[in-house]
């Protein structure tokens, strides 16, 4: 066990030798040993404990710089790729590659750009030193994942990896949002490093080919004495790249050779290697480059089409603890969120940490879930956002932001906060002038009325100034909803009801179309569908068409529940039609307080009433599925956008939103 710490000890300190004091010293490969998934996560555990933390929150050292520099130094070899391909001059396999995909690599760096604001880079935990000291420490852990699978995305291996690391050291909720973008900051890193290569390889080859065309006289059809062209011999530069091109193109040629040939070994010799040697490493060189190369555009494309919010779940230690809670696993992931952002605020401005957050609102939820009181407080949510905020806050000594100040003031205040905010908005408006008035010696017999009248319009911009301060300063609260899966439940049951006018056939026909509509757009579960219909008004109980159009409103509504079955409490559609009534002060048949009165009629029908205004069709009462927990209310013109049904009782049904009665106020809250 000893031998293998010590092994990834080495590993560690080797990944970052080529940053020995900055992350940009040196242009090498990001690429090191290839570690398989049980010994990458060994490595992971090994890494936590040497990365250490500074203390507090701090600007840190920069990446954006060196992104805009990576973005130039990528563009300037594609367009040198490009010029090549132009020019008919053949290119590596790894160049190919970079052409090919550059507009993928562009729209990495746009997205990196995005999702990197400086405010959020700052709240990064920052590491204290090492190679990568004053940079995120996230952003060291990318750069380690990347070395050691040959810049490989895997899905599963990051996961692993990631979990791995925090068995010794937990990540924080917005260090794990920050693994994509900062993988991506690597990859770009460590494409831009082979582009370097790409560009410098290019060129020598072109400087060999020169060289060649003077040699082989491919210009004028005369070759040039190799004594000319390798004149100034010693200052001209050999790499391998110009080595393995200049013999390449000499090689089976009809002239003398020999020469040319005997000066390039002589060269090689003085840089301790031979020609054989330089043609087999470059050829390895550049079988290991495309094969990154082809590595990181894949994993560029993996990384844009992965479900990331599924992965951050599945490596987040705060939705572990969390998930202990019955209902958490239940709520949509805009909902975890907020939980997620409430913790984060907590942990930030206070000495305990995420997971301590976490698992304090957790505990606070179990013992209220044991005594039954409230089921919202057997909710996280409720210690987390709702009125349990304040128990949690005392426990772990919150210190309330400078900037949550006015907002928590007002709230507090209320209504009579709202006016305060007013009044001292307005008195500085209206004494500066009046003090102004009173300096160039008009008396109180002036000052008096003119502060009279001054005072309505200096209240109405005061007033318009504090809406403008709230609206600005106060942004709207998204409110917790459950997920519904798998569909509506029977316990969750839910009626659309449509109001509408039996007025003619072809407004009864739009209307049954738009029901199927709205059924449509609306996930699968138990969700009945109704239209509340009356007849239009008229000066007589009953007129010639009523039975005409009733028979056609009947007929849409039985075709529909033909045509996509019942659900376990009834039909699916319903069509709930009332009579007319006298309307003494209209002096005029109507149904009874028309919409206003259909809705009341619908709500005392669903609760068992049996006299109710709603009429026998085809000699059968009006029947309504059993068990209606909600009720949503579209009028006749509505577009309903898909899932909005499935959202709407999602948010009704979540523990914190559901209606109670309280004793106190007499009234449902």
């Amino acid at each position: 066990m000893t031998d293998r710490r010590a092994t990834l000890r080495r590993s560690i300190q080797k990944t970052f030798r080529i940053a020995s004091a900055s992350p940009w010293e040196n242009d090498q490969p990001i690429r090191d040993e290839l570690f398989g998934i049980e010994r990458l996560e060994d490595h992971a555990r090994s890494l936590a404990l040497a990365q250490g933390v500074a203390p507090g929150r701090t600007r840190g050292m920069s990446l954006a710089a060196r992104l805009d520099d990576n973005e130039a130094r990528l563009r300037r070899a594609f367009q040198t790729t490009i010029k090549a391909c132009e020019n008919d001059v053949a290119i590596t396999p790894a160049a190919d590659w970079l052409a090919d995909n550059f507009h993928l690599v562009e729209r990495q760096i746009r997205e990196v750009r995005g999702d990197l604001p400086p405010g959020y880079y700052r709240e990064l935990p920052k590491l204290a030193a090492g190679p990568f000291a004053g940079y995120p420490r996230v952003f060291g852990i990318a750069w380690a994942y990347v070395a050691h699978t040959d810049s490989r995305f895997d899905a599963e291996m990051l996961r692993r990896y990631v979990r791995a690391y925090q068995d010794v050291q937990p990540l924080t909720i917005g260090e794990l949002w920050a693994v994509a973008i900062t993988l991506r900051v690597v990859l770009i890193e460590n494409l831009r490093r082979f582009a370097v290569r790409i560009e410098q390889s290019q060129t020598e080859r072109q400087r060999a080919d020169e060289l060649a065309d003077r040699l082989l006289g491919i210009e004028n059809g005369i070759p040039e004495p190799a004594a000319t062209v390798l004149a100034n011999s010693q200052r001209i530069p050999v790499t391998d790249a110009f080595a393995v091109q200049f013999v390449h193109r000499l090689q089976d040629q009809n002239v003398d050779i020999a020469s040319p040939l005997t000066w390039l070994d002589d060269r090689m010799a003085e840089r301790g290697t031979s020609v054989d040697a330089a043609t087999r490493f470059e050829q390895e060189r550049q079988v290991g480059a495309t094969v990154t190369v082809r590595n990181i555009i894949t994993s560029m494309r993996l990384m844009s089409e992965i479900d990331w919010l599924d992965l951050f779940e599945q490596i987040s230690i705060v939705d572990d603890i969390l998930g202990a809670s019955k209902i958490y696993a239940a709520m949509d992931f805009p909902t975890r969120n907020l939980y997620r952002t409430a913790i984060e605020d907590l942990a930030r401005n206070s000495s305990h940490s995420e997971r301590d957050i976490a698992a304090l609102s957790v505990a606070a939820a179990v013992r209220a879930d044991d005594t039954g009181d409230d089921q919202r407080r057997a909710d996280p949510g409720y210690h987390l956002l709702g009125a349990g905020r304040a128990a949690i806050e005392a426990e772990i000594g919150y210190d309330v932001p400078v900037d949550e100040w006015p907002r928590r003031l007002s709230l507090a205040l209320g209504v009579w906060g709202y006016g305060a905010f007013i009044l001292a908005a307005a008195i500085p408006m209206l004494a500066l002038p009046i003090a102004i008035l009173a300096s160039m010696g008009l008396g109180a017999a002036w000052l008096v009325p003119l502060a009279l009248l001054g005072a309505t319009p200096v209240l109405d911009a005061a007033v318009a100034l504090v809406n403008s301060w709230v609206t600005r300063s106060v942004g709207a609260t998204a409110l917790p909803a459950l997920e519904l899966r798998g569909g509506v439940p029977a316990e969750l049951r839910t009626l659309v009801a449509v109001p509408i006018l039996l007025a003619s056939p072809q407004a009864i026909a739009d209307q049954i179309e738009s029901l199927e509509i709205h059924h449509l757009a609306s996930l699968e579960g138990d969700v009945h569908f109704a239209l509340l219909s009356d007849w239009s008004d008229a000066a007589t109980e009953h007129v010639a068409r009523d039975a005409e159009l009733l028979a056609m409103a009947t007929a849409g509504i039985a075709d529909l529940n033909a045509r996509y079955g019942a659900l376990p409490a009834g039909d699916r559609f319903l069509l709930l039609h009332r009579r007319r009534q006298w309307n003494a002060s209209q002096g005029r048949w109507i149904g009874w307080e028309r919409k206003r009165g259909k809705l009341l009629e619908l709500n005392r029908l669903l609760r068992g009433a049996g006299d109710t205004s709603f009429i026998t069709l085809d000699g059968s009462p009006a029947v309504v599925p059993r068990d209606v927990r909600f009720v949503i209310t579209l009028d006749a013109d509505t577009k309903l956008p898909r899932d909005t049904v499935r959202r709407l009782i999602g948010k009704l049904a979540h523990p914190l939103n559901r209606p109670r009665f309280d004793p106190a106020a007499g009234r449902v809250v």
